[in-house]
């Protein structure tokens, strides 16, 4: 008998950690603000980004799934649902621009052109590049416009630490839309799963994932910033402000600099999107400072992350950090992991979650004194 009531807690146990989610009450905000469900059927939500007439696009960790939510009656919450189909295995990658959706997989890049004319009825995508690398170990792809109007993605390393002769691994790329022609913008870069562009400087702003297997505490997870290409970031070399790694600090190429990171986190938090706030719908406070999707640990003694924070910034220096959003981890369990952050032409921002497979909505409504 004692067999079966701990086989039955034991089911429960593993079931929900699978599946289980908590309410949108159970998330903590700051006063004034106001989380809702956006969307709740989006298995695997990644990346997204907006449309000129509003679809919100959502990449995800679902093969073949790229989904395109529609508000039609401006309420806050999706009615409709369109899975665009593809033949990539990992469609996390999201970028808008000029009309044109971009979603890429691990080796290549898809374009599907005029996407928004073409719900009812979407026309097979064009390719835009199909050489990137074939790993799926740190191979869920982030993209980013730049201000330059060329396409930006991250190529993670296939490793928990290593050294590869390919440069191409552990960078970013530039990308020319049109041609597929690239270059590599930055290098030294473990693994990053968002980009995000400060309007005001021009910077490209990036997560970065430290390592495994140093302890609970280190090595730090990294937000990077740069605004020159050439730029090398320290990883295999170095972790955090240019602390030596022990077993390749020695192989580390003559003459290499490293640019250190301009924010450190909390190790295994694992930072992913991130976004700037440039809507005026939150508090003055708000504007211009970065929010930044912490997915948690998932190797960590005490888990940590899964939660959002907003780091403001004075001449690109953080100046303070605050938790903005917390509840997902109800430890030991986790019911949701966010994933990436997008600040919609309202001045709301949504929330993606790939364990939950929601998109969570954001919006600020001060109380009337009156």
């Amino acid at each position: 008998m004692k067999k079966i009531i701990s086989t039955s807690i034991f089911s429960v146990l593993f079931l929900c950690l699978n599946a289980c989610s908590q309410s949108p009450a159970d998330i903590q905000l700051p006063q004034g603000f106001k989380l809702n469900i956006y969307a709740d059927n989006v298995p695997g939500a990644r990346q997204m980004a907006q449309g000129d007439r509003g679809t919100i696009f959502v990449g995800s960790k679902k093969s073949g799934r790229v989904y395109a939510l529609v508000d039609s009656n401006n309420d806050g919450k999706a009615d409709q649902r369109i899975i665009i189909k593809n033949k990539l295995s990992l469609p996390t990658g999201i970028a808008f621009f000029q009309g044109d959706l971009f979603v890429s997989g691990p080796d290549k890049i898809l374009r599907y052109s005029e996407i928004e004319n073409e719900l009812a009825d979407i026309s097979t995508p064009t390719v835009v590049i199909d050489k990137l690398p074939l790993e799926t170990h740190h191979g869920m792809r982030t993209l980013e416009f730049g201000p330059d109007n060329m396409l930006y993605t991250a190529i993670g390393m296939p490793c928990n630490i290593c050294s590869l002769q390919n440069p191409i691994m552990g960078s970013l790329l530039r990308i020319n839309p049109v041609s597929g022609d690239y270059s590599i913008y930055a290098s030294g870069i473990r693994n990053s799963a968002g980009l995000a562009w400060q309007k005001e400087t021009g910077r490209l702003w990036f997560t970065d994932n430290g390592r495994d297997w140093l302890g609970d505490d280190l090595p730090p997870d990294e937000i990077n910033s740069t605004s020159t290409a050439g730029q090398h970031f320290g990883f295999p070399y170095v972790y955090g402000n240019n602390s030596p790694e022990a077993d390749y600090f020695s192989k580390r190429p003559e003459q290499l600099t490293f640019t250190p990171p301009s924010v450190l986190l909390q190790a295994h938090t694992a930072p992913l999107g991130l976004a700037f706030y440039f809507g005026s719908q939150f508090p003055v406070e708000y504007k211009g400072s970065l929010f930044v999707a912490q997915h948690g640990s998932w190797n960590r003694s005490a888990k940590v992350g899964y939660r959002v924070i907003n780091i403001r910034l004075k001449n690109n220096k953080p100046v303070s950090q605050i938790v903005f959003a917390e509840g997902w981890l109800k430890s030991p369990f986790a019911g949701g992991r966010p994933v990436d952050i997008l600040t919609l032409k309202d001045g709301t921002i949504l929330i993606s979650d790939d364990k939950a497979g929601k998109v969570y909505r954001i919006s600020y409504q001060p109380k009337n004194n009156n």
